[in-house]
């Protein structure tokens, strides 16, 4: 359909909807591979042009798996690989989030990526794989040197935190063996990762976090 379309020569492909969003955006957002590599292929298009929210092709791509729609993007002058949304987000945090463990690995080989870098409101990359609990993840961006794993949010709340309120246990193991987590460090309401464990009933996490040295909760 969109070979049929794009065969009228009185077809823009790269015109703007409302919010300032081509079909390459429309088709990155949708995680349609098919369609984006066409579009890719016109002179025309603007290949590196974010919507109203910041929001890049390399941004949607990366945040729906695309790997290669990613691959192809990485190869095209003038993108950069570590472009933050309106709201500080960049396609590796959106990756990471999602679990998308191939273009996560994709974008950490990329120059000019920060591994570490926060969002408006301090999440970074590790924040938002602890909150998902994608162990394959946390353990990529644990492998970088670059990487803080006891970074605060603003909310003085650590991936640890996230992990123990979400029960992923894996996580909460993972970032356990690292020196560097301080397994009862409350955030700015005076939580720690074990009273929200507490909290939600994550008892094989309760279990782990007591194994630190933390103590019960007072929860009457």
């Amino acid at each position: 359909m969109v070979k049929i379309l794009l065969a009228h020569q009185d077809v823009d492909p790269d015109n703007p909807d409302t919010w300032d969003a081509t079909l390459l955006w429309h088709a990155a957002a949708g995680g349609n591979e098919g369609a984006a590599n066409i579009l890719l292929k016109r002179e025309e298009v603007n290949f590196d042009k974010p919507g109203n929210d910041g929001r890049t092709l390399l941004w949607h791509a990366a945040s729906n798996g695309c790997e290669g729609l990613v691959k192809i993007l990485l190869g095209c002058q003038g993108v950069d690989p570590d472009k933050p949304d309106n709201r500080g987000q960049t396609p590796l945090s959106h990756a990471a989030l999602k679990g998308h463990e191939g273009v996560v690995k994709i974008l950490l080989g990329c120059q000019g990526v920060d591994p570490d870098k926060s969002d408006d409101v301090g999440w970074t990359p590790l924040s938002l794989a602890a909150l998902k609990g994608t162990e394959g993840v946390v353990k990529m961006l644990l492998a970088r040197k670059e990487v803080n794993p006891d970074k605060p949010t603003s909310w003085s709340q650590t991936p640890l935190s996230f992990a123990a309120k979400y029960g992923h246990e894996g996580v909460v193991k993972i970032l356990l063996g690292r020196k560097e987590v301080s397994p009862d460090k409350p955030d700015r309401f005076g939580q720690t990762p074990l009273m929200h464990a507490v909290r939600n009933g994550h008892k094989k996490v309760i279990a782990l976090l007591q194994s630190q040295g933390t103590l019960t909760p007072n929860t009457t």
